[in-house]
Order: structure tokens, then sequence, then C-alpha cells
């Protein structure tokens, strides 16, 4: 296990093939999951890149610090683990409030990232209003009332089986989920608004979205692809809000076309 001091909390982290001379890809990940979403991935990626993976704070094994936390709590976070590992030029691969996290990134430390990956994800997501009613029922009731309905967003029918032991453990996952972490969190993405600053990035980035996504619908990862110039936009079949979970064969094909289109490493063409 690796563990770093950044601004004040211990995030826990993972780097692949750290003494090599490969490109970087790192990995932020969604509300309520740690970075093990990214296992399958990880695998397919790493012939071509080293891989990082941490957990954001109050997720995982990383420290919660003081809650409530902003987006920008979370992508200075991520900016310092990159400062502290002396990682530049990334591509940043994040899903869901992760998408957020690696959007305030590439906009506060442009230096930090080449390319944008942003799974499941939008330049705001929900209502304010749609939040604070989250917060509410969580602060009342907890997390393990909210696991259905959460289940519902993240998956497909067909995924979701009790017979399927990757779901049964998504489930795990997330009922395990630190509860502080978890609603610290909600209040950064109540009060997320990047609109302004992801309208403005001029780097490649890629937009991708499950056809069955239940929290970022395909039209809304949709108009978050229209207000970047020249981003791509792609629709994974088959999948729900956590493609790189049901459905990583199909986001790897479409991260590699992407990188294909864009002269990056691991690029293949149909």
């Amino acid at each position: 296990m690796k563990f770093a001091e950044v601004n004040g909390v211990t995030l826990h982290y993972d780097l692949t093939d750290a003494a090599s001379d490969k490109p970087v890809m790192v990995f932020s990940n969604s509300l309520g999951t740690d970075f093990r979403i990214w296992d399958d991935l990880t695998e397919r990626f790493a012939a071509d890149y080293r891989v990082l993976r941490y957990d954001k704070r109050g997720h995982g094994l990383s420290e919660t610090g003081t809650t409530p936390y902003k987006i920008e709590d979370h992508s200075s976070d991520l900016a310092g683990l990159l400062d502290y590992l002396d990682l530049k030029e990334v591509i940043a691969v994040g899903l869901s409030v992760g998408g957020m996290i690696v959007q305030s990134l590439a906009a506060q430390r442009p230096e930090l990232v080449k390319a944008l990956v942003l799974c499941d994800t939008a330049h705001k997501i929900g209502t304010a209003d749609m939040w604070a009613e989250r917060i509410t029922a969580l602060e009342s009731g907890g997390l393990a009332p909210m696991l259905d309905p959460v289940m519902e967003r993240w998956f497909t029918e067909e995924f979701r089986r009790s017979d399927n032991p990757v779901y049964v453990g998504c489930c795990q996952m997330f009922v395990r989920q630190g509860f502080d972490g978890y609603v610290g969190t909600c209040h950064a993405l109540k009060d997320a608004d990047l609109t302004e600053s992801t309208s403005k990035l001029s780097l490649p980035v890629l937009c991708l979205v499950g056809d069955q996504d239940g929290s970022t619908p395909p039209e809304m990862v949709k108009g978050t692809a229209d207000i970047i110039a020249g981003s791509d936009f792609a629709i994974i079949e088959g999948a729900g809000h956590i493609p790189c979970v049901e459905q990583p064969a199909k986001q790897e094909a479409v991260m590699r076309r992407f990188f294909a289109k864009h002269n990056l490493p691991g690029g293949i063409n149909d």
C-alpha cells in the first residue's frame, strides 16, 4: 500500500511501473467508490502507460479531512499528489465527480494534463436542491437505504444480479463507504458549476457515457461535450453509470480510438 500526505490529508494511491519512462494515465473515481473500480482498465492499459489510481479524500483508505468539501479541494488534492510524484502531462480519466475533479484540475493546472477522458460526468451535475435533498436523506437514514436506488443508476438490469459477484462486490463497496466523506462530496457536487472554466478548455477531450446511465444520462454528457471545442463524444452500449466496471472492453476500445485520433500512446484505429 502507498500513501502520501497532500494538503494535510493522507491519500491512498497506487502507481504501476513507477520507475519506467512511460506516459502516465491517472484515474479519478466516482462518489461512493474507491480506486478498485479501475482494476480492469489498469490491466488493459498497463503495457502503454504508468497508471496512477488514488482514493480521493473521504473515500477508500484516504483520510476524510475537514468536511464539507468543494470540488477545488478534490482537484487540489490530485494536483498535490501529481506534484508529490513529480508527474506532468498526464492523461486524466475521471468518472462522475471524478470527471469534475479532472475538469477542475485541467483548468487550474493545465501543465499537468495532456488530455482528458470524461466518463459519465458533466460540467454541472444535478441541481442544488437535488443534492440538498440527498444530503438531508443521508443525515436522517444513512447510506444503507440508498443502496438499491443508487445501484439502479449505476448498473443495467442485466448486470444487477445476485449471482454476479462483481455486482455483489460493488454493493459492498458502497455500503462500506465512509459516511462523512460521502456527504462531504455531496456538498461539493451541490455547489459545483464548472461551465465557465470547462468551456475554455483547449486540449483533447473525450466525453463518454453508458447508454443506460441513470445518474448522468447521455444527453447531459453530450451537453458537456458541446461546450468544449473540438471534443469527442461516445456512447457505450450495455452500460450504466460505471462503464469501466460493466463494459471495460468497450470503454478501452473507445479510449484507444480517441488516443489514435490525437496521436497519443496506446491508440488503435478500427
